[in-house]
């Protein structure tokens, strides 16, 4: 059994609330050296955070484009009524050379350059018909009006030639990988993956490979983690399990360091064997904050080891051994961070409003982040506790898909009541 606390030894011990926690994270993000910069190809860059802005190459649409399949007219022989001339068609990828005459009109499908001359289009279904293919008149069916610019994409309307279309810190997703594309950008600069370092930390953890033993349990966490890091754009570094003994933890907590952030889970609690802090406050270690009022995830600690000769200073946090609560602090306090390490704007986690859709009991000066499922109802989402068996219930983090957010200092929260909910 862990017992007799040993965490009065670290001098500088700030619990905190859970807002007072991510301030302080957030406060130390906006000041968190970037990476160096890489150069990548632009399918590869899914993920991962510009470095240098994009700009268009030329003007976006490059013509006035058309968007829909019709006929490019002019609006003041269309409005009458009066029957128009089909001269010719244009299709996407080709241009209609010549001016449009009056009383003219030119089929035209989407994504075309609208023929000079032109200022609208009017769509298929929006035309009585007449004559053959050959000799075709169409004209404005009953009813209709047509504006100029109808129908209409103007030439630079989008992005002016030198514009920037991508700023510096954005994070390239599938609508940023298509507009780089757009512009003639095969490469793109992007910050290097911060290193993170994972240092799981107890005498009972084998590695998942192994057969544990009666008091043994499986080294989830590192994997867990390892996913995580992942997921937020960093690259995990696993480190070999380190057991409850203080030399042991100091050499490891050395090795670790060695990376771009470092997160030790376990050893962060209030037992005989819990020697995280100790270790750090002998290696130097700076804290910010050393415990959090929060459920789970209490123990959670944040600071930095000095500079040493051999290697730069290095943020780290120590998360609760117990998985739910490592997964929440990491995605509550760890993830901003690392974010703005590879280069992201600085920003909290992300969080939505939704109705609860059972009552929930409170619990006084804790701010409750519980695992839950949001169902996707388009109006009005709902979000629903999952029940679980505390914190080191894993089975049930995984039946959720977010956290249930429940301010401390309520009485309890009723269905029907809006809530935050932390997504994943």
């Amino acid at each position: 059994m862990k017992s007799a606390s040993v965490r009065g030894s670290v001098d500088n011990e700030r619990v905190v609330s859970f807002d007072e926690a991510m301030e302080i994270v957030l406060a130390h993000a906006a000041t968190a050296g970037r990476q160096p910069v890489e150069v990548v190809d632009i399918s590869e860059s899914v993920g991962r955070v510009l470095a240098t802005p994009i700009a268009a190459d030329r003007d976006q649409p490059p013509f006035d484009r058309s968007t829909r399949d019709g006929f490019a007219v002019r609006t003041e022989d269309a409005a009458d009524g009066d029957w128009l001339t089909v001269v010719g068609q244009v299709q996407a990828g080709r241009r209609w050379d010549g001016n449009l005459s009056s009383d003219q009109a030119i089929g035209i499908m989407t994504g075309a350059p609208v023929p000079a001359g032109a200022n609208a289009v009017v769509m298929l279904e929006h035309v009585e018909r007449s004559g053959s293919s050959a000799e075709e008149s169409i004209r404005l069916a009953d009813g209709r009006k047509l504006v100029p610019g109808e129908n209409i994409v103007a030439r630079g309307s989008e992005a002016q030639e030198g514009d920037v279309v991508l700023a510096a810190g954005v994070e390239m997703d599938a609508a940023a990988v298509a507009l780089a594309a757009a512009c003639g950008a095969a490469t793109v600069e992007v910050f290097v993956k911060p290193r993170v370092s994972i240092l799981a930390t107890g005498d009972e953890l084998v590695d998942v490979t192994q057969t544990p033993g009666p008091e043994q349990i499986r080294n989830s966490n590192s994997y867990g983690l390892s996913a995580l890091v992942r997921l937020a754009g960093g690259e995990p570094l696993r480190q070999p399990v380190a057991p409850d003994r203080r030399d042991d933890l100091e050499q490891a907590i050395g090795q670790a360091r060695a990376a771009d952030l470092m997160v030790v889970t376990g050893g962060v609690s209030m037992g005989e064997y819990d020697l995280v802090e100790e270790v750090l406050l002998s290696l130097g270690a700076e804290f910010f904050f050393t415990g959090v009022r929060m459920q789970p995830g209490k123990p959670a600690v944040f600071g930095r080891l000095p500079e040493r000769e051999d290697m730069p200073a290095v943020y780290f946090f120590g998360l609760p051994g117990n998985p739910v609560s490592t997964q929440v602090t990491f995605a509550c306090f760890v993830e901003p961070l690392l974010r703005a390490m590879r280069g992201a704007v600085t920003e909290r986690p992300r969080f939505v409003q939704a109705t609860l859709g059972d009552d929930v009991a409170a619990r006084p000066g804790l701010t409750r982040v519980l695992p839950a499922r949001l169902t996707s109802k388009r109006m009005h989402p709902e979000v629903r506790l999952v029940v679980w068996q505390g914190s080191g219930d894993m089975a049930a983090n995984a039946r959720a898909n977010c956290y249930a957010v429940l301010p401390a200092n309520t009485e309890g929260f009723r269905k029907s009541e809006v809530i935050t909910v932390l997504l994943r």
